[in-house]
């Protein structure tokens, strides 16, 4: 079979590699989505992990394709004059991206890959195989930086033909505009940078349903929790951002679903049914089926986990299709706690999932679609109905705020990364806000869009909400020693916990306070709030109280200074 080998028989001349041969230690080869998927194959399998099988070009292919095109020189010639400012970022990704799609394939990276297809069809057993064909960059999934939705997928490809001309389609979107510009503001040299394709059997999630899952709180970095959202269909809606999904604390509307095409278009999207919009796309059981998988998981990597699964409505069976570690919550300062209080509270325009716990105030600016985005005002908030990853502007932005998606879509986690507050899934905001509009994007105190209300930051640091005795033992100590390095005591007694309970606090508050103001008081509504109010509070004074204890406790807090 040509050019299909082993990961640890990996040469020159190596094209094309099986999932089962890959691990961790093979991103510079296929990339960290593709080494990721080997690695649970062969490591987790035994503990349940169920993977789709599959196999991955290589970096090497990638490389032969370029040089046996002619196209390197070229290449770099474009990106260099974009640098310069002779060209703009779309005059080269078109530039660069048209390089690749009038290339013709070197005949051993051909042949290794319908070799591999092959023997991807006769090791599943299926006359008629639907491969999902996803990029995987030699520069992805590094512990700071997510690369999300950079390089281009493609669903239910199936045939030779289809497949390699779905890898040329790639290969050249290694070169879309937001991936230029991402790979220019991380510092990643463009011409070092290689892709990987990763060719791997679809889970019929068309009949069934898909979605993201992390395991950890995606807002306030708490990692005793697994988040997990789920749509009907294949998954890219929810990573895109274009439909609500459930999220197992309440029940999305999930008006769309992606579903198989024809040849000519192999994935299209249709209205759900009503009986699909009422009911949860995963049961009990299955939601604890991959909440454990998730622990397996990042037990096995020992980093909190960005993972992509599938459910099969044909055989009902759940597999995970992607793994990647999270980028943001797992590498956050500790140290450092900000926490923002709104002046004055307005009228509230709209309400959503907040991504992040800032507040900032600006001017809006609606942009329809990703055609329409050199309309977008720098240093504006923006506002639109789904943020597809072709959404550049995205870090010019202040904020943003969308009509549909969750917490993990494509808009939440380059948020995150980007520390731009966001609202998402609000389902009327490109209809009840308007471009010049000031407004308040509060994710500090709820899920909202107020009229323009300045906030006010509050000091960074545990002094912020610190009792007043320590405040006058930090000045005390810092007017002692003006010079000294932050004392161990300053270590936050904010915890992960307590933003936890904050947030389950204001949710129960704000629930029983609608209810009031529409007259339709409801006192289950009411005790959840009691409750919730009570363990948020008692809990703070636990906190403080332990925190405070540990500070006398250690006499060298004090004595140490002193000395200094």
């Amino acid at each position: 079979m040509a050019n299909v080998n082993k990961a640890t028989d990996a040469d020159d001349l190596t094209l094309v590699v099986s999932f089962e041969h890959l691990g961790r230690g093979d991103g510079a080869l296929v990339g960290g989505k593709n080494s990721s998927l080997g690695e649970m194959i062969s490591a987790l399998g035994a503990k349940g992990i169920a993977v789709p099988p599959g196999f991955a070009t290589t970096a090497q292919a990638y490389w032969q394709y370029v040089d046996c095109n002619g196209i390197r020189d070229e290449m770099a010639a474009l990106v260099k004059e974009w640098q310069e400012s002779k060209l703009t970022l779309a005059e080269t990704g078109q530039g660069v991206r048209s390089l690749f799609l009038r290339g013709t394939w070197p005949s051993s990276a051909a042949a290794a890959i319908r070799a591999a297809y092959r023997q991807l069809l006769a090791k599943t057993g299926v006359e008629k195989l639907d491969v999902a064909v996803r990029s995987s960059a030699t520069a992805e999934d590094l512990p700071d930086a997510s690369f999300a939705g950079q390089q281009k997928t493609y669903l239910n490809i199936s045939g030779e033909e289809s497949l390699l001309d779905a890898c040329r389609r790639c290969y050249a979107s290694l070169f879309t505009d937001r991936a230029i510009s991402y790979r220019q503001m991380r510092g990643f040299d463009h011409m070092s940078v290689a892709l990987s394709i990763g060719a791997q059997q679809m889970a019929r999630s068309d009949a069934g349903g898909s979605g993201v899952m992390f395991s950890i709180d995606t807002e306030s970095g708490f990692d005793k929790v697994v988040l997990i959202n789920a749509a009907w269909g294949l998954g890219e809606n929810v990573v895109q951002g274009t439909v609500d999904p459930d999220e197992y604390q309440k029940r999305g509307a999930k008006d769309i679903k992606m579903v198989y095409g024809d040849q000519q278009t192999p994935t299209r999207n249709v209205p759900t049914s009503k009986a699909e919009r009422d009911a949860y796309v995963l049961s009990d059981q299955e939601i604890l089926q991959l909440a454990r998988w998730a622990c397996i998981i990042e037990e096995h990597y020992g980093c909190p986990m960005d993972m992509e699964w599938a459910k099969d409505g044909i055989t009902g069976k759940l597999f995970i299709v992607q793994a990647r570690p999270e980028t943001v919550q797992s590498r956050r300062d500790t140290a450092v706690f900000k926490s923002y209080k709104i002046a004055n509270k307005g009228p509230v325009l709209t309400t959503g999932h907040s991504v992040g716990d800032a507040a900032v105030s600006g001017r809006l600016c609606l942009v329809s679609s990703a055609k329409d985005m050199d309309k977008f005002v720098d240093n504006s908030i923006l506002v639109t109905g789904a943020t597809e990853p072709d959404w550049v502007p995205m870090k010019r932005a202040t904020a943003i705020i969308t009509d549909h998606g969750g917490r993990t879509s494509h808009a939440a986690i380059v948020s995150r990364e980007l520390g731009l507050p966001a609202i998402v899934g609000t389902g009327n905001a490109t209809y009840v806000l308007h471009s010049g509009q000031d407004v308040t994007v509060s994710c500090a105190e709820g899920d909202r869009v107020e009229d323009e209300l300045r906030p006010l930051p509050w000091t960074v640091g545990v002094q912020a909400e610190a009792d007043q005795l320590m405040r006058v033992v930090t000045k005390v100590i810092h007017d002692l020693t003006p010079r000294a390095q932050p004392p161990p005591y300053a270590k936050r007694w904010w915890t992960k916990d307590l933003t936890r309970l904050r947030r389950t606090y204001t949710y129960w508050r704000n629930q029983a306070r609608t209810h009031r103001r529409a007259s339709k008081s409801r006192p289950d509504l009411e005790r959840h709030a009691k409750e919730a109010a009570k363990e948020y509070h008692d809990n703070i004074r636990k906190q403080k109280r332990a925190h405070w204890d540990d500070f006398v406790a250690d006499e060298t807090n004090i004595g140490r200074q002193l000395s200094t």
